[in-house]
């Protein structure tokens, strides 16, 4: 694992090997550990890959039961995936060619899980690393401008499509087809809805900022880079722009008060996440666990075939 420039604040993820446990069985040493003394190690070192154990396929959702009890399902959540178990889940079915910009799991939303794991099942022929980043890092790193412009919080949009159109339909979003469902989501997130001809849009004042429940850090805890067309790449943007008025892109992001914001910010946003993040480079049956406000994530490009799940819990 290296980091991508050097600076000031070297981090990276606490590994934990089948040598340095003294066993290979993972269930049996997260059992004998416990979970509060998990729970303080997660916080103290924010990020945690277990390595050499020989996890398969098989027995993911036990070591999972350790590290994420209650697994949460992925509802209102904006990233293409497909559920492959008991509220287990692919990473991401986001093209493979692209780079996955670093963010915090579901920021965008009421409610988000504060803990993450990901199993490799199969790693890549080339790339495909799972960047993770420092939150307070990040937030540190930007011009105080870009956090001032910020700080009052965004405004997040999204025009969730009825089961024809761009992006995602609600029913996937919300794992559910039965509109009152949705609804009752929806009042409780403090979101506002409106009902369409040809789907569902939702808007959503969210901070940009949060801080950490146990250690107070201050990180940087907002997904507007990837609502922002800025934060799609030329090609993609254009495209959009040239179909959609930008309200109607499957998602969108505004300042609080609905002033756009400037691609400048969005692109500092971006490439400041990416330059300080730390690459975990997957080899099969790793499982990585991060907290998911202390630590952001994302994914780079690449090449064959690669597996990599996920489940979340609070």
């Amino acid at each position: 694992m290296d980091t991508a420039v050097e600076n000031d604040h070297a981090w990276t993820p606490h590994e934990i090997t089948a040598d340095s446990a003294g066993t290979k069985d993972l269930v049996g040493w997260l059992t004998a550990l416990g979970p509060d003394p998990l729970n303080e190690m997660l916080i103290e070192r924010k990020a945690l890959v277990f390595r050499g154990f020989g996890v398969d396929a098989g027995s993911i959702e036990t070591v999972f039961d350790k590290l994420v009890p209650g697994r949460l399902p992925y509802v209102h959540g904006n990233s293409p995936r497909t559920k492959v178990g008991g509220n287990l889940y692919t990473s991401t079915e986001y093209p493979q060619q692209f780079t996955i910009s670093m963010h915090n799991e579901m920021a965008y939303a009421h409610r988000w899980p504060s803990r993450l794991a990901f199993y490799c099942e199969i790693a890549a022929e080339r790339g495909g690393a799972t960047p993770v980043l420092d939150g307070a890092l990040w937030y540190s790193s930007l011009d105080a401008e870009v956090r001032d412009a910020f700080a009052p919080g965004v405004r997040y949009v999204q025009n969730l499509h009825d089961g024809f159109g761009f992006g995602k339909s609600w029913q996937d979003t919300f794992e559910t087809d039965d509109r009152a469902e949705v609804e009752a989501f929806l009042k409780s997130s403090e979101a506002e809805w409106e009902w369409g001809s040809e789907g569902l849009r939702i808007s959503q004042h969210r901070p940009s900022t949060a801080k950490h429940p146990v250690t107070g850090a201050e990180v940087w805890f907002n997904q507007a880079d990837q609502f922002h067309p800025a934060g799609l790449g030329d090609e993609t943007a254009s495209e959009l722009y040239d179909i959609l008025e930008p309200e109607e892109f499957p998602q969108y992001v505004t300042f609080a008060d609905g002033t756009p914001i400037p691609d400048a910010y969005i692109e500092q946003i971006q490439n400041r996440g990416l330059e300080h993040a730390v690459d975990v480079d997957w080899i099969a049956g790793d499982v990585l666990l991060i907290d998911n406000v202390l630590v952001a994530h994302g994914r780079r490009p690449f090449e064959g075939s690669r597996r990599v799940l996920v489940a979340m819990s609070d």
